[in-house]
């Protein structure tokens, strides 16, 4: 489904958000079920609803006595909170080898291909990760043979959607936001990326309603397979 009444966009580069768009967060849910059966699915929802809203929060909460956490430290907060609230007894062993496994996270079979098909766009990551957590999942599951950067939060000091963190991906790439194609999973990301001026592409895998906080995409998808399709090169 196309949002925009053009058929095609013409840009100089695509931007990726990772968790959720490349990689699967969800597939940590197979992990949590060996260790709470039946519960995994569960876990890795509610997990990942509490480290989106601490990002959200710690963002509105910065001030010069509240400092901002990196994600690696939101992440564990998060999956203490959800185990907690599923009732599970989160024992050290179980809970490294949880949090290890956002370190090995299933990138989506779309996503390569996609990247792929996309070449000789510049091809880069922008992500809420830190670098030490994104760049060896990139590297182990072949994604990162497709990008030519790997851009973290951490250098804005703050949490998407911020515009600061948009901005970094300006300053990198050396190109006006319209020239930029920005290409997010979650919804509120698609939109912040919109309101910032890139071309928005939303990767709607789960048929969610539009959000109504902000401008839409420009265009909306339902794999990343539609979008080699939809981009020009300029």
């Amino acid at each position: 489904m196309i949002a925009n009444s053009a058929s095609t966009f013409t840009l100089d580069a695509m931007v990726f958000d990772a968790y959720g768009t490349l990689f699967d967060v969800q597939s940590v849910a197979a992990i949590g079920d060996r260790m709470f059966p039946t519960q995994g699915s569960a876990l890795a929802k509610a997990w990942r609803t509490k480290q989106l809203e601490y990002t959200w929060l710690q963002s509105l909460m910065l001030s010069a006595t509240q400092r901002r956490q990196d994600f690696a430290a939101i992440t564990a907060h998060a999956l203490d909170y959800a185990a907690e609230t599923l009732g599970l007894p989160m024992q050290p062993q179980l809970r490294h080898r949880l949090l290890d496994a956002y370190l090995d996270l299933s990138p989506f079979p779309d996503a390569a291909p996609a990247l792929a098909a996309l070449s000789p766009l510049r091809r880069i990551i922008l992500s809420n990760g830190t670098r030490a957590m994104l760049e060896p999942l990139a590297a182990s599951t072949g994604i990162a043979l497709h990008l030519d950067a790997i851009l973290s939060v951490d250098a804005a000091g703050i949490y998407k959607p911020s515009p600061r963190v948009y901005q970094l991906a300006v300053d990198h790439l050396k190109l006006a936001p319209a020239r930029i194609g920005f290409v997010s999973s979650n919804g509120w990301d698609a939109t912040g990326a919109k309101a910032f001026g890139f071309t928005a592409f939303w990767v709607n895998r789960a048929g969610a309603p539009l959000e109504r906080h902000g401008p839409k995409p420009d265009a909306i998808i339902s794999t990343l397979a539609e979008l080699p399709a939809l981009v020009g090169r300029g």
